[in-house]
């Protein structure tokens, strides 16, 4: 989007200072992250050019599942689910983005003593860090959501503060409403990145130096800051996901025990799982679902909610997220101007409303996420991948 298409997304003007005001920034990656960072840095009067190796939202944000929610049992993660779930309300509307309000469900089935022990511990933690969400047993949980089998449901958690959108429309939205607010859009643009001083080299040789760069390039960022001798802790890995006719319209389920989630879409439902617990390769990774996928997870899906066991598949796909050694994400300054935000979980989306505001307040001078310092870490860690929706990860 461009020119008239660009959106008005003046949220929070009266806050904006123009702290950024003769600061130039190049943010690498247009993903979800990048693209918000990229237009509260503009917004802040920053000289942002934001950088893609292909288009807006092309990688792992164009792939990602839409679920937002702030379900979350420790009080920071919580807090910045929240924050971002309100700029996700205040961005959308009819000229920008849907964002539609939906409850969240996970649960365990009878027979997950420990799934069961573990969602009744984070409900009630979130309470305790103010976070709206209860506990339902297999009757209250058939009476408020008909759509779902809840007979061999052992507890269930839900929260109310949650909902879903289209990754690649919000990327479309802020990376246009950062160019409305000055910055430059440069897709089609592999770049590298050097430091001392911060700069990017374009694929012609042409350097942009600036005063800080940001890498928030998902899964390539670990690649594109060894060149300039930054070590990430952080492993890309392989996750799956379908679309299917069938009529759902509520709740967003993650079923702990049968290891999937899923939501309503446009088409009929979104569900996915199929995590690879191992490192993939951001260049080389099979972006198309494995051949027992979509067979397989229909007929979770079907057990959970059999009013979509007649379904047809429209499409199921492969994507990429990124783990570290705590399964918190790197988010901060690793140099001096260089920065990085990476990590997710698969928790990236639902998060950049706020992560990518964040960030942009720490580039213009402000305070990190001192949990979230990339340099926790020395980046030669050895750890395993781990499923970013396990229950101990909430």
């Amino acid at each position: 989007m461009s020119g008239a298409d660009e959106p008005d997304l003046a949220v929070g003007a009266d806050a904006f200072t123009e702290r950024g005001a003769g600061l130039e920034v190049a943010v690498v990656g247009a993903g979800a992250v990048g693209a918000t960072a990229a237009y509260d840095l503009a917004s802040e009067g920053a000289d942002v050019t934001l950088y893609d190796r292909d288009s807006v939202a092309s990688d792992a944000t164009g792939r990602a599942a839409g679920i937002c929610y702030d379900a979350f049992a420790d009080g920071l993660d919580a807090d910045i689910a929240a924050d971002a779930i309100e700029r996700f309300r205040a961005f959308s509307g009819d000229d920008t983005f849907p964002f539609v309000e939906c409850p969240y469900v996970w649960l365990a089935r009878e027979g997950d003593a420990d799934g069961a022990d573990a969602i009744r511990e984070q409900v009630r933690r979130m309470q305790e860090n103010d976070v709206v969400a209860f506990e339902m047993g297999s009757d209250e949980l058939a009476d408020r959501f008909p759509a779902l089998r809840t007979d061999d449901v052992a507890v269930a958690g839900i929260a109310g503060a949650a909902g879903y959108t289209d990754p690649t429309r919000y990327t479309a939205c802020l990376a246009a409403a950062a160019t409305g607010a000055g910055a430059t859009l440069e897709t089609d643009t592999p770049v590298d990145v050097r430091a001392e001083p911060p700069r990017v080299v374009r694929p012609d040789g042409d350097v942009h130096e600036v005063d800080a760069v940001l890498v928030a390039a998902g899964a390539r960022t670990k690649r594109l800051l060894a060149d300039v001798g930054v070590s990430l802790a952080v492993k890309p890995y392989r996750v799956q996901a379908l679309v299917a006719t069938g009529d759902l319209a509520e709740p967003m389920c993650y079923d702990a025990t049968g290891d999937f989630y899923l939501r309503p879409h446009a088409d009929g439902f979104l569900a996915g799982d199929g995590t690879e617990e191992r490192e993939a390769d951001p260049d080389a990774y099979d972006r198309d679902a494995d051949p027992t996928f979509a067979p397989d997870l229909r007929e979770r899906v079907a057990h959970r909610v059999p009013g979509v066991a007649d379904g047809d598949l429209e499409r199921a796909w492969a994507g990429l997220c990124t783990a570290t050694p705590d399964r918190d994400p790197l988010v901060g300054a690793v140099a001096d101007g260089l920065y990085v935000a990476t990590g997710f979980q698969g928790h990236g989306f639902m998060r950049a409303p706020a992560i990518g505001e964040r960030i942009a307040k720490e580039i213009l001078g402000g305070s990190g996420i001192d949990a979230f310092d990339p340099t926790r870490f020395d980046g030669d860690e050895a750890f395993d991948v781990v499923e970013g929706m396990a229950l101990d990860g909430a």
